[in-house]
């Protein structure tokens, strides 16, 4: 079986801003991968995230992302609970991270995801067994294929 993947919410941005084709492209490709391998998890956080940032941007797409979101639902997004909120405190001190990247990586872990797709984290780093992946350095059969 193919290891799970978090994915944080810029990549899921990226998937629909055109603006930089570049990173729009792997942000699809990864998408797409993940889709076919059902191997992709997000939070709720992130799913807020996704939302609050593409609609602040594009208000006309809200339409279009409240879809993608209800898409994403499949993926059993992560809940933000006292386990996850202690976790993220502990992970916080630990590796010196912001407190929303503490809360993206407990929810990680939570999702028992041995990968973390996001470029606002340093790639390769191993946050207690989730890996760091930066998805617009790594193609997906690099990782979906272990």
């Amino acid at each position: 079986m193919t290891a799970l993947v978090f994915v944080d919410s810029n990549v899921l941005i990226y998937a629909v801003d055109e603006g930089n084709p570049k990173k729009h492209e792997a942000a699809k490709l990864w998408r797409a991968e993940l889709w076919k391998s059902r191997c992709g998890r997000v939070s709720f956080q992130v799913l807020q995230e996704f939302y609050a940032n593409v609609t602040r941007k594009c208000p006309p797409a809200r339409d279009q992302v409240q879809a993608e979101i209800h898409n994403l639902l499949s993926w059993r997004p992560v809940s933000i609970d006292a386990e996850i909120l202690e976790s993220s405190w502990k992970i916080q001190e630990r590796y010196q991270l912001s407190f929303w990247d503490s809360l993206i990586v407990a929810a990680a872990k939570g999702a028992s995801c041995r990968y973390l797709l996001t470029e606002d984290m340093q790639a390769d780093q191993d946050l207690g067994g989730v890996l760091v992946v930066n998805p617009f350095r790594s193609d997906p059969a690099e990782i979906l294929n272990k």
